[in-house]
């Protein structure tokens, strides 16, 4: 199995994790997050936990974040090169998640190579939340298309957008529910070299259209396939959250992605700073390449 982690980025900092929480820090905010993978004990003082700007918490069955000092409404990071608006949300988010550095660092390298060889490139960003994918792909010289259902997200990704000097990029963002999105594309004809999704496993569109994982992924996968080029490069398929192995992922992908090519899975994690380096499981992921 291979374990595709990150550690130290000038803006992210994994510090510590421990009892059921992580410790980070975005850019100059502290801030202390549940995560149901961590199982061991933390490795520094109560102190260094307490020096936070905020905790989420869960409180009667419900989360909240409770403010422990000054912390702005939002704030801004930059990541690959790519700069993200942060901002308290809810289900413990704050719009990025760092361990994808590893999946925009691959995507600019297989785009850029074959941008350096004079060819076009286009992306088809499915989920594509607030934007990191699209964006890395769009300033490896891509042309991209980023859809996702929440309005929310779409508004951040554009934020991320202006705020990474990319408006002259060919970036579209579209507030659509992507199973529809994709059978438009499909009676349109519409092709794409690249196509990146990061499914939920539960979730809703604009008109409440139901998704679960466990029943639409792979005939979605299949019909999405549908919009691949005659010279694609690259598919990928990530999972935060769902509960499934990276092995299964991968057996969906070899079942509906060209037979040239090779197909990887794997885990994504992010490294601690201190101590001995531990790594955090933060996904799984499948990707087929050229």
């Amino acid at each position: 199995m291979d374990i595709y982690s990150i550690g130290n980025l000038a803006d992210y900092e994994l510090i510590d994790s421990g009892d059921g929480y992580k410790l980070e820090r975005f850019g100059d905010v502290r801030i202390a997050r549940p995560d149901p993978q961590v199982l061991w004990k933390k490795r520094l003082s109560p102190d260094e936990w307490n020096n936070v700007s905020a905790v989420f918490e869960h409180v009667s069955g419900r989360g909240k974040w409770n403010i422990k000092k000054e912390l702005p409404e939002s704030w801004k990071v930059s990541l690959e090169g790519i700069t993200f608006q942060l901002e308290q949300a809810g289900f413990k988010h704050v719009g990025v998640f760092p361990e994808q550095a590893v999946h925009w660092k691959w995507l600019k390298e297989k785009i850029e190579q074959r941008v350096g060889e004079g060819k076009k490139v286009s992306v088809l960003n499915l989920f594509g939340y607030t934007g990191g994918a699209s964006l890395a792909c769009g300033l490896a010289g891509a042309s991209v298309c980023h859809v996702d259902a929440s309005e929310g997200a779409v508004d951040m990704a554009y934020a991320n957008r202006d705020a990474s000097g990319l408006t002259d990029k060919p970036i579209r963002f579209i507030v659509d529910d992507v199973r529809k999105f994709v059978e438009r594309e499909i009676k349109r004809g519409n092709k794409y070299d690249v196509i990146v999704m990061d499914p939920p496993v539960y979730g809703k569109g604009i008109k409440n259209e139901i998704w679960k994982i466990e029943d639409d992924l792979e005939p979605f996968l299949s019909r999405t396939m549908k919009l691949l080029s005659d010279n694609p490069l690259a598919v990928l398929l990530n999972g935060y959250a769902s509960g499934y192995s990276h092995v299964t992922y991968k057996q969906l992908l070899l079942g509906v992605a060209p037979h040239s090519g090779t197909v990887v899975s794997g885990e994504i994690a992010l490294k601690e700073s201190g101590g001995e380096g531990r790594l955090l499981p933060c996904g799984i992921f499948a990707r087929w390449e050229i």
